[in-house]
């Protein structure tokens, strides 16, 4: 006979011995005086940062808070640490509020500007990544010497037009699907100029999925560009997933691509293949 539901509950609980809260990583919120506005700034730090002195690569992830792409993103980095592929890395997100404002450079079709009136903040959220953001995670986080930072989408387009316009301000770019649509591919087509003046060292990573149109004119245009580039000062990691993704489901395994690619590990060495791998083996094998 079956027991009451009461009865049943109380049994379910008696199996929780306790019980903590999963913690993926500390969150700030910043007094921006450059915006004007708090955002949220999510810190993950790789396993075994604090039992080290180490110092780690960082990861500015735009779009990166509680509820955009942080969790996902933290968790592959964390894929790093236990796989033992790649990393480890810092990863910190920042959030956006109005992605068509602070994404996106003032276009100069006229075009745009109307059917996106309220576009062209990228130069200030760019000075708030420069002037707030980089010194908090500096001051407080043993970051090593170089930082990236990574964008899908309109966030790609910030991650090209930083790398376009102050490369500086980081070493390595991952754009993912990004719009470089934007302005009818306008800083698209004056790439090669910016590259004559770019600083050495810089590593892209440039993904793109099954978009078409005026999204990969503008990703090939800029293909192109680093093609003809004389001091070869970027290296370009380009991943043509038109064939297995979308823009919706390309972000996650693109991620998982270039970190493997900026922050390799050495192949781990597992030694001779175990008996029970091979067809027919016994233990017996293990002492021949």
């Amino acid at each position: 006979m079956l027991g009451s539901p009461s009865a049943q509950a109380q049994s379910q609980s008696d199996l929780v011995a306790s019980s903590t809260p999963i913690q993926t990583g500390t969150s700030f919120e910043l007094d921006s005086a450059v915006l004007g506005d708090f955002r949220q700034v999510n810190v993950w730090l790789p396993t075994g940062y604090a039992d080290s002195t180490d110092r780690y690569s960082v990861v500015y992830l735009l779009d990166g808070a509680l509820d955009q792409d942080f969790h996902h993103i933290a968790g592959l980095a964390q894929l790093g640490s236990l796989s033992w592929t790649f990393g480890p890395i810092i990863v910190i997100g920042v959030q956006t509020k109005n992605r068509q404002t602070e994404l996106t450079p003032a276009p100069e079709d006229a075009r745009y500007r109307t059917a996106f009136p309220k576009s062209g903040g990228s130069l200030q959220f760019r000075k708030f990544l420069e002037a707030e953001v980089i010194p908090f995670i500096e001051a407080r986080y043993r970051t090593g010497e170089r930082r990236a930072v990574m964008g899908e989408s309109l966030a790609g387009l910030f991650v090209i037009d930083t790398l376009l316009r102050q490369a500086d301000l980081f070493h390595d770019y991952v754009a993912v699907s990004p719009s470089l649509w934007w302005d009818d591919r306008r800083p698209m087509r004056t790439a090669s100029q910016s590259l004559r003046s770019m600083p050495p060292g810089r590593r892209l990573y440039l993904a793109i999925a099954n978009e078409g149109g005026t999204m990969l004119d503008g990703v090939d245009l800029l293909r192109n560009a680093l093609e003809q580039q004389s001091s070869e000062a970027v290296t370009v990691r380009y991943s043509d997933r038109s064939g297995t993704a979308t823009h919706s489901t390309i972000y996650h395994g693109a991620v998982e691509e270039a970190f493997r690619w900026l922050y390799p590990m050495p192949q781990i060495d597992y030694g001779p293949t175990p008996w029970f791998m091979i067809d027919g083996g016994s233990p017996a094998d293990a002492d021949r």
